[in-house]
């Protein structure tokens, strides 16, 4: 399958897995985008140093994907496909900060290590969070819950159509690759000046064909406002969903969980 045909049957893919039926994908969607939420307000405000402490983070995202039926391979992938965006942003803090620290006793290390760690697991957690919430929700639940949640209506009605508008610009980059190998039979049009007029044709169809959707869109009386046949309800479960973790998060952020248990299990075993 060509790279372009796999990036929209993924994007299609992110709308089908919202649409299974199970505990998860029942809960409310305003809970659960307050809920991860808080998970990544707790996940950020950890010290730079910390990297242990947020080890606990990782059961939130799992227990969503696990109880939402999402693949742990389809969300592995998808993480580790932004996560040079964080070894970007961190791999310079080894050489910054010099400073020696001591873990466990053992060798002193550069603390710049610790940070670049920390900026790596921080992003790992709260970019799986971010995917089991649209994986269990999808973009136009989230887009009500935001919209319920008196989020103001231009970011929502941007972030909807920014959404929507990759499918027209995969479609539209599908299109004009099939197009080239069709005339080059895959082997000639390959150099890197064919892919740049490529490029400016895609860039020039995607405005053309997103006007038009536009004027459509202004036809069928369009005000700025996108309108959802979705409705929410919060209930008893809903909220218990939503309180119980938010109090799962807190006290991961308030206690170190990794260094209480390892403190029972060494007083025990003395």
């Amino acid at each position: 399958m060509h790279t372009v045909e796999q990036a929209v049957y993924q994007l299609g893919r992110v709308d089908s897995l919202a649409l299974q039926d199970t505990s998860i994908h029942r809960i409310d969607a305003r809970a659960k985008v307050i809920t991860t939420l808080v998970f990544v307000i707790c996940v950020v405000s950890f010290p730079k140093y910390a990297v242990i402490p947020l080890l606990p983070f990782a059961l939130f995202p799992a227990v969503m994907a696990g109880a939402g039926l999402l693949p742990f391979p389809w969300l592995g992938q998808r993480v580790l496909a932004v996560a040079p965006f964080a070894v970007v942003v961190g791999m310079f803090n080894p050489l910054i900060d010099r400073e020696i620290v001591t873990l466990f006793g053992g060798p002193g290390i550069a603390a710049g290590w610790l940070s670049f760690a920390s900026i790596i697991v921080r992003f790992l957690l709260t970019t799986a969070a971010a995917l089991t919430l649209i994986g269990t929700t999808g973009m136009n639940g989230v887009c009500a819950a935001l919209e319920r949640l008196r989020v103001p209506d231009v970011f929502v009605t941007q972030l909807l159509l920014l959404y929507r508008y990759l499918f027209v610009l995969t479609d539209e980059a599908l299109r004009a690759v099939r197009a080239r190998d069709l005339r080059s039979f895959g082997r000639r049009g390959t150099e890197l000046r064919v892919f740049g007029q490529l490029l400016g044709h895609l860039l020039l169809r995607t405005n053309a064909r997103a006007q038009r959707v536009y004027a459509a869109m202004l036809m069928r009386g369009f005000d700025g406002h996108v309108r959802t046949r979705r409705t929410l309800t919060l209930n008893r479960r809903d909220v218990t969903f939503m309180v119980g973790w938010c109090a799962v998060f807190v006290v991961a952020r308030a206690v170190n969980l990794p260094e209480l248990l390892g403190g029972l299990i060494e007083g025990a075993l003395s």
